[in-house]
């Protein structure tokens, strides 16, 4: 069975690694029929013309697509283009596993863990408005005038939105996603003794729905708790389920424990819309060197096989990358105890590895 899959490579390092993802995925012997299509991002002074009408219309058209990673300008410019795919087809779940890889450079024995993050509210919503901006000086008013909160005039303001529906569809995907992948629990993720209406709401829907699933073990804990406990422990854990903004935080904790992100695969979920992309940035600093670690989109690739029906050819994927790490001879600086190790390989030489143990299997 052939599939067709919107491909978007991104800027910076994406051109590179995506293109060794491609490669990856092809040499398991499925058929891909890859729609490539890049997006417009923003030039030096923020302006951005926006995601083209034919990337629309390819991924409603394929419903499955695969990115490399886009810059985000920090403080200034235009809003991140990652965030708008994702509210623009309701991508409303993320996936991050971390697996810890043996030969990965890492402090960890045993890592398993899968972070559950709901994608379309909190804080990323990007209700926020500047300290000059008439709805932000209203906002300080209304609040001065109900509840006596008095903020100063040079106070930009944010607004935390969770509502019930959107709580409960995540906590649903994640334990569906534990029942269907044999995960021994669920961790629900907040911090409710702080704030009690919004992420009070996201624990109580979470519970709500953790009584449809009496086979799974359903457990509560705060995020800064977590984040000591996840240090210390991370074996203790499998499926988190978080708010957006502490998702974003905590699955890039995670990917610490397992020894960076270049191992951290990602994945987007709607009802009917997946878009699998690399969880780390777009480093233009490294863009056309040859030299990155091209682990998370190959690993975003075994994902996107898993959701295209191909499991065979996503553990196989898997497992090549796993024994080029294992080994340590064809990978990139980061896997080496020392990175100016010349004996580092660079990203097509590492792709070149798994390839060669694809069809040495």
């Amino acid at each position: 069975m052939k599939h067709t899959v919107t491909c978007i490579p991104g800027d910076g390092i994406g051109p590179e690694i995506t293109a060794v993802m491609k490669a990856c995925v092809e040499a398991t012997g499925v058929r891909i029929e890859w729609e490539e299509i890049n997006v417009a991002w923003g030039d030096a002074q923020g302006n951005v013309a926006g995601i083209p009408r034919n990337l629309i219309d390819s991924i409603q058209k394929n419903r499955v697509a695969i990115k490399g990673p886009i810059t985000t300008p920090v403080g200034k410019g235009y809003r991140s283009l990652n965030v708008t795919l994702r509210q623009m087809f309701d991508l409303y779940a993320c996936l991050r596993p971390c697996k810890l890889y043996p030969g990965a450079r890492t402090r960890y024995d045993r890592v398993d863990l899968v972070v559950v993050r709901e994608n379309m509210e909190d804080l990323y919503k990007g209700i926020e408005y500047r300290s000059d901006d008439p709805v932000g000086i209203e906002l300080r008013e209304i609040l001065d005038r109900r509840d006596g909160v008095r903020l100063t005039a040079d106070t930009a303001v944010g607004i935390k939105a969770i509502s019930r529906a959107g709580s409960e569809r995540i906590a649903r995907f994640a334990f569906e996603y534990a029942r269907a992948h044999h995960r021994k629990k669920v961790t629900v993720v907040h911090k409710a003794n702080i704030m009690k209406f919004t992420d009070g709401l996201f624990a109580e829907s979470a519970r709500s729905v953790a009584a449809d699933y009496p086979d799974i073990p359903c457990e509560e804990i705060l995020v800064d708790n977590l984040c000591m406990q996840l240090v210390a422990r991370p074996e203790e854990f499998d499926v988190l389920l978080l708010p957006n903004l502490y998702g974003d935080i905590v699955s890039d904790l995670c990917a610490g424990l397992v020894g960076g992100l270049g191992l951290a695969p990602g994945a987007n979920f709607g009802t009917n819309i997946a878009i699998f992309e690399a969880t780390h940035g777009s480093a233009p600093k490294y863009a056309g060197s040859d030299r990155v670690n091209p682990g998370s989109l190959i690993l975003s690739g075994v994902l996107m096989l898993e959701h295209l029906g191909e499991q065979p050819a996503a553990r196989a994927l898997e497992s090549a990358l796993a024994r080029v790490v294992r080994d340590g001879k064809y990978v990139t600086y980061d896997f080496k105890q020392d990175r100016s190790d010349p004996s580092a390989v660079g990203t097509r030489g590492m792709g070149e590895a798994v390839i060669r143990e694809l069809r040495r299997a």
